[in-house]
């Protein structure tokens, strides 16, 4: 039986790319550097910031890691209104869940600061008994975000499973020792997903729920 399920956020719990891609377009122009066309920033979709922008612009320098960062938090928190929204079914079944007693995590390539905001604009905070975020520990597909959220709240890794939409998600995951599952809807697409053999793969959020609820005693 699993005992903690662990979320990525963007992507797996709400639509955020097309914010995500105009926000690194916009400050890929403020800092004078390649614009990188929208496939290539889904593509980095979940990895920390720096990391992202490291693989986006190759060659920039550390100067130009931190002006980027900074271009496109004014972008993503601030300048840009592109809707996020989460994913349908996404706060039905995460309420149910939490009700039943599920205990629940948020591992993520955000910075702190953006998810205490997804946080507060989805009001789903109060749902998660702990979180990692990339700018506190090490970006995906390092397992350490992991292994620390195991260590904290004393679940051995069989008995997790980590959620998420990204190829960063599931090795992340695979490394760590914990059961997958993979989302159809987000960044990536199934296909790359597929070699890590999750143990259930989703095209609706709530089929989740649905799988979890006879392993839960529902």
């Amino acid at each position: 039986m699993y005992k903690l399920l662990i979320f990525d956020w963007d992507g797996t719990l709400i639509d955020s790319a097309d914010r995500i891609i105009a926000s690194m377009q916009a400050a890929a122009r403020d800092c004078n550097v390649p614009v990188p066309d929208a496939e290539a920033v889904r593509n980095i979709i979940g990895l920390g910031l720096p990391e992202a922008i490291r693989l986006l612009i190759p060659g920039i320098d550390q100067v130009g890691v931190e002006e980027m960062r900074r271009q496109y938090g004014a972008h993503f928190l601030e300048i840009d209104q592109t809707p996020m929204i989460l994913f349908p079914g996404v706060r039905e079944s995460l309420e149910r869940m939490h009700q039943k007693g599920v205990r629940m995590a948020v591992a993520t390539g955000k910075s702190r600061r953006g998810l205490d905001r997804g946080y507060k604009q989805t009001g789903l905070g109060p749902l998660f008994e702990t979180s990692r975020c990339a700018d506190e520990t090490t970006s995906k597909p390092d397992p350490h975000m992991l292994h620390e959220i195991l260590e904290e709240t004393g679940v051995a890794p069989h008995e997790a499973l980590m959620i998420g939409d990204t190829e960063y998600d599931l090795e992340m995951g695979q490394r760590a020792g914990t059961g997958l599952v993979a989302v159809s809807y987000g960044a990536h697409p199934l296909h790359r997903l597929e070699p890590y053999k999750p143990v259930l793969k989703v095209d609706q959020f709530m089929q989740l729920e649905a799988w979890l609820a006879p392993a839960l005693g529902w």
